[in-house]
């Protein structure tokens, strides 16, 4: 009676020879993927250069202004630099640093990349019907199957958790960029198109302003998925915040666990509010102006 409660066909795969085309393609074109990944290496460094050489009181004061000035409130600025004086008090400053770091460099590349793209396929129905499923598979695939392709081309370190941290986190800015210029007004749109407008002239002063507050909310989201990614990244050698939590695992240390994951947490929540804050306030203003 097995056959009823098991699939009668199975396809034997050969999943040893696919591994082997892979590390064969990654060994034939070694020069070209260690060239991306000093790259991707040498930005990070820069980024963390500039942090790690920015004093403690000039980041906390950036962050109490961003905040004071996307909220409007003081007690807000001083409630999101409180915040960050908490994690150098618990001794992780260097290593939140260095996650700002990896996490900024992902967004940044994931930012130029996917919001080119969404720019594109919102103009073809047929290019979103294609783009569609392919994000679909980016969105939900496992994180950890991410770091294997990436560790293969790129080798452990921060290059490998960069390529990662892009994959996972364009997503959002690619489907809310498009769907935020398609989303616009077709009146709005077809007046320009009779006032003479150029596709160009029509996309960057029409229909990207009308979108921006769904742009922006897709690159908050984007920015909030990368930093998901950073206990993920330091499984293939990517030191920081999330590196504190995989040995507080490792060790089965709890406290040590509560306060890497915090600080992760803070981290967060700062971006997280500042961002969505300062979007918030650029489109009051915009809408003052219009």
């Amino acid at each position: 009676m097995d056959w009823i409660f098991e699939f009668p066909f199975t396809i034997n795969l050969n999943p040893r020879a696919i591994d082997e085309a892979v590390r064969g393609f990654a060994a034939a074109h070694e020069a070209f993927f260690n060239g991306i990944k000093g790259a991707l290496t040498n930005f990070v460094g820069a980024i963390n250069w500039v942090f790690s050489h920015t004093p403690w009181f000039v980041l906390v004061a950036l962050v109490f202004f961003i905040g004071w000035k996307a909220h409007g409130r003081i007690r807000s600025g001083v409630f999101y630099g409180l915040l960050l004086c908490v994690i150098g008090i618990f001794g992780l400053w260097s290593l939140m640093n260095l996650t700002l770091s990896i996490v900024l460099a992902g967004v940044i590349i994931a930012l130029l990349i996917g919001l080119p793209i969404g720019v594109l396929i919102s103009g073809s129905e047929h290019a979103n019907r294609i783009a569609r499923p392919i994000l679909d598979m980016m969105q939900t695939m496992p994180v950890f199957v991410y770091l294997i392709p990436a560790v293969i081309f790129f080798g452990m370190g921060y290059a490998s958790a960069v390529i990662a941290t892009v994959i996972y986190s364009m997503v959002p800015v690619i489907r809310l960029t498009s769907l935020g210029i398609r989303q616009v007004n077709t009146e709005v749109v077809e007046a320009a198109r009779s006032f003479g407008s150029t596709r160009a002239q029509m996309l960057f002063k029409v229909q990207v302003p009308q979108a921006l507050p769904t742009i922006m909310t897709g690159i908050n989201q984007t920015l909030m998925m990368a930093m998901s990614m950073v206990v993920t990244c330091s499984m293939i050698g990517a030191r920081g915040l999330g590196n504190e939590v995989l040995i507080a695992v490792n060790r089965t240390e709890i406290s040590r666990g509560f306060v890497a994951g915090g600080s992760v947490v803070i981290l967060a929540i700062i971006l997280d509010r500042l961002t969505q804050g300062w979007f918030s306030k650029k489109q009051e203003t915009g809408g003052e102006e219009s």
